[in-house]
């Protein structure tokens, strides 16, 4: 009786977040800490920028330009950026960059006090912040494999992803109340300042070299890091897993459409379609030891992706208003159970001194993949309707994703330390 009282308490904190990388490395509590400071502030930082533009032009085509000022430096320059992640010192190429972005807040802080540039003038600072985050977002993905074991890479990884979606609930609840009460300027101030946090976690890194290998110059190191890409078939599964969960499915661009046909287009319930994705992602994120401590992160991604298709289509097919935010918790919850899954499959199967481009690779996927998604699913509403926009793209993106998982072996059988560890340590009968 007193050992299956223990084992059934051991399994109710097994499904939990497993906290235990930040109890063993004050190196990774302070990273993420950090992180999780600064990622808050840059969510507040994306509601000002589009409310200034937007008080500015009252033009939903100047709105939308931010996320291409976002998206395009990220794009352009994020291989290379890699390569040159996997040629220097990934610490300091962390906090130079990183100053780099504090900076420009720190610009976009004064013109928000002084009386703000023009909205090209605003779009340029995002489009050279979004340069530094090219080469520190590669430079980030390689701390958690070199600050933890392997057998805790999944819970770190999960843990980066809870500060992840913490922030994008809290951040742009923060940002309008900030700019209700004090303006733009004081909303781009508290962003500079969360980069100090930032700043704080990158200073308590011990030097992180690339490796015996590092990266050869310019072009060369580039297509090194893509030739890698092509023949890992592991990887090249997942990335492709990655793009066709948004590239088919991605549903953002539709909520002002579902808004209005299902809330009668009330601006009060338009944000609760992003509020119930990240909802799902934070409950994903508390139960992830349910998901981190299994031996085969394949196999889990790629059931979290077609869960996320499914559960798109079931959204697209639902008669009531709320029983489709549902189906977004659900999309939202298994969007971090693939998201969480991919990051342990790609890091655990790459080498050290290739961290640098893959994670290049991965920042690229993540951010080109929900905008061509976003503008697929705008594309096909208006020449049909939301509902078959959400639906179609639901179940493409479950075809694909059984495609791919037929087609790469690998996935469906890879085990990494921490699983294979797992299993070894599992109990083998009473």
């Amino acid at each position: 009786m007193g050992v299956s009282r223990a084992q059934g308490r051991t399994g109710g904190r097994g499904v939990l977040l497993d906290v235990a990388p930040l109890r063993s490395s004050p190196t990774f509590r302070r990273l993420w800490i950090g992180g999780a400071l600064s990622g808050l502030g840059s969510q507040m930082t994306l509601v000002a920028v589009m409310f200034q533009v937007w008080q500015t032009t009252h033009s939903t085509a100047w709105t939308g330009a931010v996320a291409l000022a976002q998206a395009v430096p990220l794009i352009t320059l994020g291989l290379f950026a890699g390569a040159l992640v996997d040629r220097l010192d990934r610490r300091s190429c962390y906090l130079w960059t990183t100053l780099g972005q504090a900076g420009c807040s720190l610009l976009l802080a004064l013109q928000g006090v002084l009386g703000g540039l023009p909205p090209a003038g605003v779009l340029l600072l995002v489009a050279v912040q979004s340069c530094f985050l090219a080469g520190s977002g590669p430079a980030s993905r390689t701390f958690v494999p070199h600050l933890l074991p392997k057998r805790q890479l999944a819970a770190g990884l999960a843990l980066k992803r809870v500060s992840f979606q913490g922030a994008m609930l809290l951040g742009p609840a923060l940002g309008g109340l900030v700019l209700g009460g004090l303006g733009v300027g004081a909303c781009y101030l508290v962003d500079a300042l969360t980069f100090a946090a930032g700043l704080y976690g990158a200073f308590g890194l011990p030097p992180l070299p690339p490796g015996d290998e590092p990266a050869r110059p310019g072009l060369r190191g580039v297509l090194d890091g893509l030739a890698f890409l092509v023949r890992t078939p592991v990887i090249r599964g997942a990335l492709l897993t990655d793009l066709a969960a948004t590239v088919l499915s991605m549903p953002v661009s539709l909520f002002p459409l579902l808004n209005s046909e299902r809330f009668g287009g009330d601006p009060r319930t338009l944000g609760l379609f992003l509020t119930a994705l990240a909802a799902g992602g934070v409950a994903a994120s508390v139960f992830s030891g349910s998901f981190t401590r299994l031996s085969r992160p394949g196999l889990v991604m790629l059931g979290g992706s077609a869960a996320w298709g499914g559960a798109l289509a079931l959204f697209g097919l639902s008669p009531n208003a709320w029983c489709g935010l549902a189906f977004l918790v659900l999309a939202g919850a298994a969007d971090t159970v693939t998201v969480v899954s991919r990051s342990t499959l790609v890091q655990s199967h790459t080498p050290g001194e290739l961290l640098g481009r893959v994670g290049a690779a991965e920042q690229i996927v993540g951010q080109g993949g929900p905008d061509l998604g976003n503008l697929r699913g705008g594309l096909v509403a208006a020449a049909t309707s939301g509902a078959t926009a959400l639906v179609s793209g639901g179940l493409l993106c479950v075809g694909a994703v059984v495609l791919v998982g037929l087609g790469t072996p690998g996935l469906r059988g890879t085990a990494t330390a921490a699983g294979a560890t797992a299993a070894q340590t599992a109990p083998t009968g009473p």
